[in-house]
């Protein structure tokens, strides 16, 4: 019985190794060897003309792996797009498109949507002076999308840790990854109507905060109405995220949640304390995140266009 488990478990590990390998840092160098650098050069300079941007884009890339991998079903019209926790709030589709745009130009069909936006997602971060990596490449896009499977499987802002842990294990990812995924809200905005019942209702939050945050998200509208999730480096991509949850400044419940008694607190107080902890903690998390159920060999296709399938 024990051997047999352990023969089980190597091929568990055998499987998980194969899928990862067929993604490899240099699968464009030959086929389109000017992809990288287009993709970089837009991502910058969209960045740099909207510092949100790179927190749109890094959004739009974690909402897409968690949605049956990375397959860039995220960006088809429709489906993901109008499910709760997606509709109008993803943005950077016109961004993706350009650079789909460029790429195809000088190497038609060959560089996936999916790639597209996770190396879109890495240089999103570097833009707003966070840690780069190597980006494992050769996913193949999605021909569907599935908005019951956002529903599900995204996790909520009103998670609890247990809930955030949960959700992340499903994908195959640690907690300190989740803790560090988590980090990524060290730039981009909220909606009022995400942290309205924090800020009302949450008792282990600072005052200060939760007053200054109420002048600009009422009770009972501007639901829309936007808050920057680190507030003390809204445009900079650092860990000042972590010391701002060890303040009880957490906008997002499912922020805080984080550091609140809990299991995850002395990763939060490392984080906080340690940012090269943190840069390595999330560039290794990104590329586990990257490794979600790829579509590789000739699973899927190579969209034309990021929005629909080919005809």
């Amino acid at each position: 019985m024990a051997s047999a488990i352990c023969i089980s478990l190597l091929v568990v590990v055998a499987l998980a190794s194969a899928a990862s390998a067929q993604l490899s840092a240099t699968f464009y160098d030959t086929s389109c060897p000017r992809a990288m650098s287009i993709i970089k050069s837009a991502v910058t300079a969209a960045v740099n003309s909207e510092p949100r941007m790179g927190a749109s884009l890094l959004r739009l890339h974690f909402h897409d792996c968690f949605v049956q991998g990375c397959d860039a079903s995220v960006l088809l019209s429709g489906n993901e797009q109008d499910a709760a926790p997606n509709k109008d709030s993803l943005r950077g589709f016109g961004v993706i498109d350009n650079i789909k745009t460029q790429i195809e130009a000088v190497c038609n069909q060959t560089v996936s949507c999916a790639d597209i936006l996770t190396v879109a997602a890495r240089d999103s971060v570097v833009a707003l002076g966070g840690p780069s990596w190597s980006v494992p490449l050769g996913r193949r896009d999605s021909t569907g999308a599935s908005a019951a499977l956002a529903l599900s499987d995204l996790p909520p802002f009103t998670a609890s840790l247990q809930e955030l842990v949960d959700a992340f294990a499903k994908k195959g990812l640690s907690v300190t990854d989740m803790v560090a995924l988590s980090g990524a809200h060290t730039i981009g905005q909220a909606q009022c109507s995400t942290f309205r019942g924090r800020i009302y209702n949450e008792t282990n939050i600072d005052s200060a905060f939760a007053t200054q945050r109420q002048a600009n998200c009422p009770r009972t509208s501007g639901d829309m109405n936007l808050a920057p999730l680190d507030t003390t480096t809204a445009n900079a991509f650092d860990n000042a995220y972590y010391t701002n949850l060890l303040s009880n400044k957490g906008l997002l419940h499912s922020d805080q949640v984080l550091f609140n008694n809990g299991s995850t607190d002395n990763t939060v107080r490392n984080f906080a304390s340690n940012a090269a902890a943190f840069s390595s903690a999330f560039a290794t998390a990104m590329v586990n995140m990257g490794n979600i159920a790829p579509k590789t060999g000739t699973n899927g296709q190579i969209r034309l266009s990021c929005s629909k399938v080919n005809s």
